[in-house]
């Protein structure tokens, strides 16, 4: 089940990093601690090793969506159907095989982001 919204991340340095299916920002410690919100099948916040595979520190702009049904960025950056939160306007990278089949078992379409 996807929660309302996602967390907002706590700084913004070094240390967030971007989901690779879905683009949500968080720092690696809101990965960790609570996995993505778009993307719950991926179990990071049971196996912290998926933080690193199923994220990136390579990323360019944030945008910040509070109604992505109703917003024309949204639909044009493909995250309408997300929960709010913020999201990379660019993503450098792609989800390993690995990744991309677990979204295949769950019925998730992956289009990479780069």
């Amino acid at each position: 089940m996807v929660s309302h919204a996602a967390q907002v991340p706590t700084s913004f340095g070094r240390e967030l990093r971007v989901c690779l299916r879905c683009a949500l920002v968080k720092t690696y410690d809101q990965f960790k601690d609570s996995g993505c919100e778009n993307c719950q099948f991926f179990n990071m916040d049971k196996d912290h090793d998926r933080v690193l595979e199923c994220t990136t520190p390579n990323f360019a702009g944030v945008i910040s969506c509070m109604d992505p049904t109703s917003s024309w960025a949204a639909r044009w950056l493909r995250i309408s159907k997300f929960v709010p939160g913020c999201y990379a306007l660019t993503v450098t990278g792609e989800l390993s095989e690995e990744m991309q089949a677990i979204c295949e078992d769950n019925k998730v379409r992956y289009v990479p982001r780069s």
